[in-house]
């Protein structure tokens, strides 16, 4: 390999160093506001389009935010002040970038709700591209261009980056605080790193926190071999940061204390609920078998993936087989780029209980070890001597064959996020009839109705969807867990959310079933069901066909994939309807509809 291979990937040679070595412009610079408008075209394409895929999303965090704007809502277990687990630090900060909404004209709850992910996409854009731009000048441009690339065309993106959840959430403090550790120009910015990593993880998901580890370990190795002044500078970095948590610990606890009223550290809350707890814990909620994730990223960054599985091995081949000799400190520094991909995804893939949301934090290390493994197979058979085999390949066809895969990885990865679209956007469609209220509208329902749910529950995308005072009800399905109650609106105390700490009945954390959480079906308005017309099998005795039933009325319905009769490549793909198609690789469809009672 030509020994400028590897030091196209490294550039600095000690972590104090004030400036980085200055190289001829690169062909493949961007500059990096031309790459935050390209981050922010995809990830407000996401604001729109992307279905809510997880219901932990809407009732988690959705319904908390809606109650403290609109003072009503759904409350799940993990709010009721007996366990409380999640952060209404975390949920306020929503709010007010909703409430903003509030002050703008023609304002809607679902504007308010788009709004939101308006925000969370430019966030989101702002922290990834902070990201790409150390990338570049660290490593290599071509690298930086390759991470956006990755992020852009992949569905995990598009998945992640509008997501209301911790995840994402820790996702965009992963971008900043691994931007601050690999960034040594003007000094090493441990501080910071630690400082964002903490947000991540008190604010957003504790987890996230230890992909931080890598970084805390070289800076741990280069302290143990400096001299003593550059000792005493690494420990009072890694002291600012630690400080600057704990200062956030603290002003989390405070806020979460207004709220439940009593003191609560939710960060630790999470952590015991789930490493600690003697009731099952999260694996009451499912389990899956070890191969999820690999399925699972494999669907969501295709090439991506597998060039980040493969990035360590590449990386340690071209330094083995490098004709120029590097210190050891460049090399570990690539390392430690390179460890938090493989330490985060052999941590969650020996745990029982999985969720696609849990690699978020490490979505954008998929971008970088898959960029930086593409940058290395690039530069081996860039080489063009003559007595080498991959120099006898010509240039052309070398330039035919990486653009072909390229190609295809961008049409799996647009085929992925048309399939999720077409597919499952049904439940953020079929409430427009029930009206919008702007500039006093009124649809077809009326202040005080319910909008009943059975079996499709959990599609429900959240009250932000129903005109005002207009409430969510649960009927009775074949559903055996624990529903969400709602939040009281009884006004004691200051007056302020006392939903938040009044106490709560029927919660409990090992899901059971309370059956107060269900309305008689006679108390419904409307009732939302899906249908699904290749069904042959008998019904379950308490989820009846309610779309043909002839004591509800259909007022919407809209296409939605049904997923138990469609094959496993159209279920992962977009798979058009054509004749030339077969038919068992064509997508069966059912439709999610919003009935309303017939007087």
């Amino acid at each position: 390999m030509p020994p400028q291979e590897a030091e196209s990937t490294e550039r600095y040679v000690h972590p104090d160093a004030q400036h980085a070595k200055k190289k001829a412009p690169s062909p493949f610079f961007i500059q990096p506001i031309t790459a935050f408008y390209v981050f922010l075209a995809a990830n407000i394409i996401a604001a729109l389009f992307a279905p809510i895929q997880d219901c932990d999303e809407t009732f988690n965090y959705w319904e908390p935010t809606h109650y403290l704007s609109h003072g009503y809502g759904l409350q799940t277990w993990e709010y009721s002040p007996d366990f409380a687990i999640r952060s209404w630090f975390y949920v306020g900060l929503h709010a007010i970038a909703g409430n903003i909404r509030r002050l703008l004209p023609r304002s809607t709850k679902v504007a308010e709700f788009y709004f939101v992910r308006y925000a969370l996409a430019f966030v989101c854009s702002l922290c990834q591209v902070l990201l790409f731009r150390v990338i570049s000048f660290t490593l290599n441009p071509r690298i930086g261009l390759f991470f956006l690339m990755a992020t852009v065309m992949s569905p995990g993106n598009f998945h992640a980056s509008t997501a209301y959840l911790p995840s994402s959430f820790a996702m965009y403090t992963v971008l900043l605080g691994t931007a601050a550790f690999m960034n040594w120009r003007g000094g090493v910015k441990t501080s910071w790193g630690i400082w964002w990593f903490a947000v991540g993880g008190i604010l957003g998901w504790p987890f996230a926190s230890a992909l931080c580890a890598p970084f805390m370990v070289e800076e741990a190795i280069f302290a143990m071999l400096s001299d003593t002044e550059h000792l005493i500078e690494s420990l009072v970095r890694v002291s600012r940061g630690v400080i600057a948590g704990g200062l956030l610990i603290l002003g989390d606890a405070a806020i979460n204390t207004f709220f439940y009223k009593k003191t609560e550290f939710v960060s630790w809350n999470i952590v015991k609920y789930n490493i600690f707890s003697s009731t099952g814990g999260p694996d009451l909620y499912g389990t899956e078998p070890w191969t999820f994730y690999f399925r699972n990223l494999a669907i969501n960054f295709n090439l991506w993936f597998i060039l980040a599985l493969l990035s360590m091995p590449l990386f340690l081949l071209q330094k083995a087989l490098s004709t120029k000799q590097h210190g050891f400190q460049s090399g570990m520094r690539t390392i430690v780029f390179l460890s938090p991909f493989y330490m985060w995804l052999g941590i969650f893939t020996v745990q029982p209980h999985k969720e696609e949301r849990f690699m978020y934090p490490m979505y954008p290390f998929i971008a970088l070890n898959g960029a930086l493994a593409l940058h290395i197979i690039l530069s081996a058979i860039g080489n063009s001597d003559p007595k080498t085999l991959v120099g006898k390949i010509p240039a052309k066809l070398k330039l035919l064959g990486v653009t072909a895969v390229m190609l295809l990885s961008l049409d799996l990865g647009v085929s992925r996020i048309i399939g999720l679209y077409s597919a499952y956007s049904a439940p953020l469609k079929i409430y427009e009839p029930l009206g919008s209220g702007v500039n006093g509208q009124q649809g077809i329902g009326s202040r005080g109705d319910n909008v009943c749910f059975s079996k499709e529950w959990y599609r429900f995308p959240s009250s932000y969807f129903l005109p005002r005072d207009m409430h969510a009800k649960f009927i009775r399905s074949e559903f055996r867990g624990l529903l969400p109650g709602e939040f009281s609106e009884a006004r004691t105390g200051f007056g302020f959310w006392s939903g938040t700490w009044l106490p709560t009945n029927g919660m409990n954390d090992m899901n059971q079933e309370d059956m107060a959480k269900y309305v008689d079906i006679r108390q419904c308005s409307f009732l939302v069901d899906t249908q699904y017309s290749e069904n042959k099998d008998p019904l379950p005795p308490n989820e009846p066909d309610y779309v043909a039933d002839e004591k509800w009325e259909v007022v919407k319905c809209e296409p939605f994939l049904d997923a138990s009769k469609t094959h496993l490549l159209a279920r992962v793909l977009w798979m058009p309807d054509w004749e030339v198609i077969p038919e068992r690789f064509r997508r069966k469809w059912g439709q999610h509809c919003l009935l309303k009672k017939k007087i």
